[in-house]
């Protein structure tokens, strides 16, 4: 993993989003704070690295795309904000941090969720240098990630399954939603922005889905074997909430092998890209080996 390249594209991405964050003040102060509390908590800032990644792949300059990339980070900021919710997943810590609304309250955790994800899209349209149409078309791919037939219906899916044993497709449909569309939607977006042809918009949106297949095994398979000191939230979360996972619709050594062969998959798909995608086939087969 070339680790310098991912270290400066996540100082980019955070320096850009604290400007953003002083560009236009909320009009109540506890709601900035509120927002700035889960937006600065850190991360792997990986939707905004696959983003400027996928549009390094097509040809471009993926740094020239960080200003998309900070409206994309900011909707998955908003996604943790209210999974973290009582009537979600009830989680207290985040990051190694007390969720946002363990600090500011329920109320304001909601609205702090809200505010990010609809100032996202007003982000992204000011992203310089791509064309009106292009950004529409970027915005129509976050949109449809974040509502009823991405994040949101993932997280539908979530909630009625709890306390059920939900079959290994439905389990794929979940969270192809839940974590796999913001994934997509990124992927997509620097691809798109980079002005991709067909053939490279295919062999990366291929990629985007093993991508998120493989990161949502990694994760299930970390809620049983991780270190909670590391990955900084409660290990065990999934048993205890008795929710359906690859780890038990199967078992752990078949989830290991489900995640290897789809990430062999998603290393595939950019073949025809050559060298250009090598940070995105690192990326990919860093999940392999994550702690966190």
């Amino acid at each position: 993993m070339d680790k310098k390249q991912w270290n400066e594209r996540i100082k980019l991405v955070e320096e850009a989003l604290v400007k953003e964050l002083g560009k236009d003040k909320a009009l109540v102060p506890e709601l900035a704070a509120s927002m700035e509390y889960s937006l600065t908590a850190g991360g792997k800032r990986l939707r905004p690295i696959l983003l400027m990644a996928a549009a390094d792949a097509v040809g471009a300059k993926g740094t020239d795309f960080v200003q998309a990339a900070c409206g994309i980070e900011m909707i998955h900021t908003y996604s943790l904000i209210h999974d973290d919710l009582p009537a979600m997943d009830n989680d207290d810590y985040r990051r190694g941090k007390l969720t946002n609304h363990k600090v500011y309250g329920e109320a304001m955790a909601i609205l702090a969720g809200d505010a990010l994800l609809t100032q996202a899209f007003e982000v992204i349209l000011r992203q310089p240098h791509v064309s009106a149409e292009l950004l529409l078309q970027v915005v129509k791919e976050m949109s449809i990630a974040a509502g009823p037939n991405g994040m949101v219906g993932g997280q539908v899916i979530d909630m009625l399954s709890e306390g059920k044993r939900i079959s290994m497709e439905e389990l794929r449909k979940m969270h192809m939603g839940k974590t796999g569309a913001l994934f997509r939607a990124a992927i997509r977006s620097g691809a798109i922005m980079a002005q991709a042809d067909e053939k490279q918009l295919e062999a990366l949106t291929t990629y985007a889905d093993c991508f998120g297949l493989a990161f949502q095994i990694t994760d299930d398979i970390l809620d049983v074997v991780g270190d909670e000191a590391v990955i900084g939230k409660p290990v065990g979360s999934d048993e205890r909430n008795d929710k359906s996972t690859y780890v038990t619709l199967t078992s752990l050594e078949e989830a290991r092998r489900l995640a290897a062969d789809t990430v062999a998959q998603a290393v595939e798909a950019l073949e025809v890209f050559g060298d250009k995608a090598s940070f995105l086939k690192e990326l990919v087969e860093m999940l392999l080996e994550r702690n966190k």
